[in-house]
């Protein structure tokens, strides 16, 4: 196998193998070598550490949901569905990143940032949504907060109807927007 088609194999092995035992701390290199069927040597060939391996799956599973949430477009009416489609495709990375990685110490700020990132992507159309800069900020972390959980617990009722989940999911952040640009 080429090098590049290992490396992808490994990172593909290593997020299920991270998702399945819990995140980085229960999982060992061997967990990882034993589910991709190769050697704690060949793993060193492609990454220095576990650490290394971790932080590189986390980008490959960051890069993946940027790309399926903005396609070439950035944000708009296709970031769910994208979003849906990609966890529907590798639930064990979309669990990694917002369950595991989320509560890891080590690896918090990365996904912090990640989140971040997707809040500052909604503030823009949540300040069009609202008078208030400090609405605007609330609205687009609670929107951000509703389509993670909303996909987890769509991927922990074993992913009924993707189309139905992707309509309800977009109803909840569009009630969201809405009470952002309610005036009392």
């Amino acid at each position: 196998m080429h090098r590049e088609a290992r490396r992808e194999q490994i990172l593909a092995t290593a997020t299920g193998a991270f998702a399945q035992l819990g995140g980085f701390a229960p999982t060992s290199l061997d967990d990882v070598a034993r589910a991709a069927g190769i050697t704690r040597m060949i793993l060193y060939r492609h990454f220095d550490s576990k650490a290394d391996l971790y932080q590189a799956v986390l980008e490959r599973a960051a890069n993946q949901l940027y790309s399926a949430a903005t396609g070439d477009d950035g944000i708009g009416e296709h970031s769910i569905p994208g979003m849906l489609r990609w966890a529907a495709g590798d639930p064990d990375a979309f669990r990694l990143l917002f369950h595991h990685a989320a509560r890891e110490t080590e690896h918090r700020d990365e996904i912090d940032e990640l989140r971040a990132n997707m809040v500052a992507a909604l503030e823009q159309q949540a300040n069009l949504a609202t008078a208030g800069q400090v609405w605007a900020s609330w609205g687009a972390n609670l929107a951000v907060t509703v389509v993670i959980e909303g996909i987890m617990a769509w991927l922990d009722a074993g992913q009924p109807d993707p189309d139905q989940a992707t309509e309800r999911i977009m109803l909840a952040v569009d009630g969201v927007f809405e009470a952002i640009g309610h005036s009392p």
